[in-house]
This record gives structure tokens, sequence and C-alpha cells, in this order.
């Protein structure tokens, strides 16, 4: 029976070698957030950023919703996936790692694909009630994971993918012992996604876990 991979550097580094490349502005925004502290947990690796490129290429999306930008790797890696004439609308709160992420953009002359909107996303979810998307990713904070999931089902076109960075929580998830407010929040979505009928769904483990959900 196949079992999978321990995966350490000396073999992500080969993973690499032979995989998507990232693009230079990518590249960038991963060396910026290396001077930031500890805040740069934030980001998405780039396994995901390769997984989001590929998913969006196969599945023909167009338009894209993110909650959840940070400095804009996930952002930057989704635009630069989608058609010239694709759209992404990417919600955050932080003014400031907001400015940092238009000026990459912009440096990769990906602005006019990627609409900003700064304030709580719970408040713009509710103001973008009457749009459609084919694919939402969410990598915001924790607490309000099920009011995200629940506020993107009501955005999503139907066959559209929701998509939910985090969700091994850095392994916490399944070790018994462990039970913060976060984790046990992480797990209570887990398992509420898993019995969810209106999605069918996977986790994938890239970085710290994506659940992957097909609206049907």
């Amino acid at each position: 029976m196949g079992a999978n991979l321990d995966i350490t550097e000396k073999l992500q580094n080969y993973i690499n070698n032979f995989g998507l490349k990232l693009n230079s502005i990518q590249q960038e925004i991963i060396d910026y957030n290396k001077t930031i502290g500890d805040i740069k947990r934030m980001q998405v690796d780039p396994t995901q950023c390769h997984f989001l490129h590929l998913i969006i290429k196969i599945s023909n999306i167009k338009n894209v919703l993110e909650i959840g930008t940070f400095t804009g790797l996930s952002a930057l890696s989704i635009s630069l996936a989608l058609p010239e004439d694709g759209k992404l609308i990417a919600l955050d709160k932080n003014d400031e790692t907001n400015k940092i992420a238009l000026s990459f953009f912009k440096k990769a002359r990906q602005e006019h694909k990627i609409e900003t909107i700064i304030k709580p996303a719970l408040e713009t979810l509710e103001e973008l009630k009457n749009k459609k998307f084919d694919m939402i990713f969410i990598d915001a904070d924790k607490m309000n994971y099920k009011q995200y999931y629940e506020k993107s089902l009501g955005l999503i076109n139907q066959g559209g993918l929701i998509i939910i960075d985090n969700v091994l929580w850095h392994g916490e998830v399944a070790d018994e012992k462990i039970n913060d407010k976060f984790t046990l929040n992480i797990r209570e979505f887990n398992e509420f996604v898993s019995n969810d009928k209106r999605v069918e769904q996977i986790i994938i483990p890239l970085g710290d876990g994506m659940t992957v959900c097909r609206v049907l």
C-alpha cells in the first residue's frame, strides 16, 4: 500500500527544481517577508502559489475573491494565472500591508486585474452579496472561518471552488492534547465542512493544509 512521503528540505528543493518557477515579483515578496519578523508566518507557502496557479488554469477561472491578502503573495499568484480579462477582489483590513501589496502588484503590472478593499471582511462580504465568483480563497482570521465560508457559499457559482488555508494548523488539529481556542475552532470547522452536503471536498497537505471545496 502506498504512503505519503516525508517531504524533507532536500526533497522539496528537488521538487522545486522540476516544477513551476516563481515570478520574480513573487520571489521579491517572499524575500521582503523574511525581513519583517514572526508575522511572515501569514504568508502562503510557494507550493500553494503553484497549486493556485494550476487550479485557475485548468478550471478556466476568471473571477476570484480573496479573503485575507497580507503582503500580496497569494493575490499576485492568483492574478498572474488569470486571463487578461480576469478579475480578483482582494479583502484585507490592514492598510499598511495593503500598501505594500499594492506596490508589488504595480511592479508586476497586475494592478489592472486586482481590486483591493480595506475594511473588515464580513462587512465587505455583505456588500458583495449580488456578485458571483468562480473561486474564493479564504486565508484570514481563523475564528471567523465558518462565517467566511457560509457567506462564500452565497457568492460562488455552481461548480465553483472555495479554497481554505491553514486547515491542518501546524499539525495540531490531529493532536488530542492540544485544545487551545484556535485549534478547537479549526477542528470544528473541518468537521463542519466534512459533513456539509452542499460541497464535495478534500484536504491537501500543502503549506499548512488547504481544503478544496467544489460547490454542488
